[in-house]
């Protein structure tokens, strides 16, 4: 797989460069290419969805915070968890009923607490009326356990493979009503989180409410003294509209998620919402201390990208300083004013609220939102309290060192619109996904260099293994591309390098764009260690 690099994006406003996510002009899908759709005119997005209820005003919902699940068993060094993926009614919106599906009924679905090197196995029983794939997002997992996209756990009842294009992928382990997950957890300490990975349908599933976290500690992070307790705060950040009868709306060609995969047109770069969801709840607001609070935040959103700022009522800025990415620690702090987070990326960051008066509002605000978009949650200041938390000046000394001259190769891949089955799509390499096909075979152990190279905005994410930002655009990495990462957010037209080794295990994953829509619409491929 290849492709030339995109001829660099002229006379576009930075705002519409990052704004949400990033899409093609019906130029591009015409057959005229990408570099030169680009170049005659900025890029636009997807258009957003409108809720057709009442919205409620920003800052009236208290901040739920998910539920630590119980293991049902501690047996043998090993957690057992057991997880329902149902269908529910909830209350999203004030007075709103809305249905969902969810993993044991909530969304987000409940969180799983694990220790780093203690093994979790995680039951999921499918009572949905379509089949699932359970993916946990950034987890060092051996491949029957990764959630390949035709690995399914079909529903009672269920009569057919559940591929949307009628693929057959003769490697697929299928498997009826429940599978279990095996989740070594030999990583190191971070957020990760896990979501339906269904091939074709990932997007809708998602839409629906199939996410939930799972968070990795260990010793070494807590003898940080970073921010504990209720003063670290999981954010899952997720943008949704809803339909006149309360439910979630979503431009499915098939609203059953049975048959035929895909979005109307005016959505083929990626579905919007125009309500910001934290952890479920709309622009909810949160009382704090005036003391630091760490914040583990996810973009959980399909295609949305925001450039997160903490604001006082007054306009005075808050430091965001990142103590992680997507796969832990960071070697020291980087300090942010604003943070810009693509779909799939996690930051892990302290705010400091003890310049905030009692009384006192910070807003979350996405700078490349708009309308009610812009805003995100609030926190209120409600006491004075002691505060013995710290952020040391160095965080973790086990972060790989590869080097460039230790890649045993470099590879290019492009990501890029064109045809896929018949009608729009998404590719890497000039190819739309097919589970049948052998894409990458890398050896375990082996170091390579990865250039990727975007036509619009693609979050790029890797399965098993996490990597090093080396470039953008031949320049040095960005100071938000710090640390180890498994997602990378290339901005259109760009070309950005990463460097990894292949360790860990053996089989059959994936990378891909976590645009869900771009996703859906082909832009996966095979990664073969071996």
């Amino acid at each position: 797989m290849s492709g030339r690099e995109a001829a660099p994006v002229r006379g576009v406003t930075r705002r519409r460069v990052l704004g949400i996510g990033g899409a093609l002009g019906t130029m591009a899908f015409a057959g005229i290419s990408t570099s030169a759709a680009l170049a005659r005119r900025p890029s636009h997005t997807g258009a957003e969805l409108r809720s057709a209820v009442p919205l409620p005003p920003p800052f009236q919902v208290p901040l739920p915070v998910p539920a630590v699940l119980k293991p049902v068993g501690t047996a043998g060094g090993a957690d057992r968890y057991e997880i329902t993926q149902r269908a529910v009614t909830a209350e999203i919106l004030p007075g709103v009923r809305t249905p969902l599906w969810t993993y044991e009924g909530t969304f987000p679905g409940p969180t799983i607490e694990s220790r780093r090197g203690r093994p979790v196995v995680v039951t999921h029983r499918n009572d949905l009326p379509v089949p699932t794939v359970v993916h946990l997002h950034g987890g060092r997992t051996r491949a029957d356990s990764d959630g390949y996209p035709t690995d399914l756990v079909l529903p009672e009842g269920w009569a057919d493979g559940g591929h949307g294009h009628g693929m057959h992928d003769p490697r697929a382990v299928v498997t009826r009503r429940t599978r279990d997950y095996a989740f070594p957890l030999d990583q190191r300490p971070t957020m990760l989180w896990y979501h339906d990975h269904r091939m074709d349908f990932t997007g809708p599933a998602i839409w629906r409410g199939l996410a939930g976290l799972q968070i990795v500690r260990d010793d070494a992070e807590e003898a940080l003294g970073l921010p504990a307790g209720q003063r670290e705060l999981p954010l899952m950040i997720a943008d949704r509209a809803f339909a006149a009868d309360g439910s979630l709306a979503y431009p499915a060609l098939d609203p059953a998620l049975r048959h035929r995969p895909g979005v109307g047109e005016p959505h083929l770069a990626g579905v919007l919402g125009d309500v910001i969801l934290v952890n479920g709840a709309p622009w909810p607001v949160h009382e704090v201390d005036a003391a630091r609070y760490r914040l583990r935040v996810l973009n959980a959103s399909n295609a949305r990208h925001y450039e997160l700022e903490a604001v006082t009522d007054d306009g005075r800025p808050l430091a965001l300083v990142q103590v992680g990415a997507d796969q832990g620690l960071l070697a020291a702090p980087v300090t942010h004013r604003r943070l810009p987070m693509a779909p799939a990326e996690r930051y892990d960051v302290v705010v400091d609220f003890s310049s905030v008066p009692v009384g006192g509002r910070v807003r979350l605000v996405n700078r490349l939102g708009s309308g009610r978009t812009r805003d995100v949650m609030a926190f209120r200041v409600a006491r004075r309290a002691a505060d013995d938390s710290r952020v040391p000046r160095v965080l973790s000394d086990d972060l790989p060192a590869w080097r460039r001259s230790d890649a045993v190769r470099v590879r290019e891949f492009s990501f890029r619109a064109g045809r896929a089955h018949g009608g729009h799509g998404w590719l890497i390499g000039g190819l739309p996904f097919d589970p049948a096909r052998s894409d990458v075979t890398v050896r375990l152990g082996d170091v390579e260099v990865w250039r990727l190279v975007a036509d619009v905005h693609h979050p790029v994410h890797l399965h098993l293994v996490g990597f090093r930002v080396l470039s953008r655009g031949g320049r040095p990495p960005l100071p938000h591309d710090a640390g180890l990462k498994d997602t990378v957010s290339l901005r259109p037209g760009e070309a950005a390098e990463i460097i990894t080794r292949f360790d860990g295990y053996r089989g059959r994953y994936l990378f891909h764009c976590h645009n869900a829509e771009h996703e859906d619409m082909g832009m996966m491929a095979n990664l073969e260690v071996i």
